[in-house]
């Protein structure tokens, strides 16, 4: 295994851990490898109660990158309690771009990564 497949391991790890957290009784994950691009496609269902938590996933997956950082620590990536906030802005750090659709109960996450 590459050292770009586990960094695609580790997020997809850490976004499925965060969604055990928000009380996910379904969680689907997909994954297209091209030869120089990687989508990560994940569809999940969560406890009402916990919208106010992914009311900010943008801001974690969309916020400042900065690269450095991101290869540094993505080994990191799924070591912390799930759901920490921490965790899910380092996986917005391995990423280049996440497209969020957030509804009622149900949220789908799109994430592209240049490898």
């Amino acid at each position: 295994m590459t050292h770009e497949e586990k960094k695609t391991a580790k997020i997809v790890e850490e976004l499925t851990m965060f969604f055990f957290a928000l009380e996910a009784s379904y969680i689907d994950t997909r994954i297209e490898r091209k030869k120089q691009h990687v989508t990560i496609r994940l569809e999940a269902d969560f406890h009402p109660s916990f919208a106010e938590k992914l009311a900010h996933l943008d801001h974690y997956l969309n916020g400042q990158k900065n690269d450095g950082m991101g290869d540094i620590y993505w080994e990191l990536a799924g070591s912390g309690d799930p759901g920490e906030s921490s965790q899910l802005l380092l996986v917005g750090m391995m990423i280049d771009r996440a497209d969020i659709e957030l509804g009622a109960d149900r949220v789908t996450l799109t994430l592209h990564r240049q490898t």
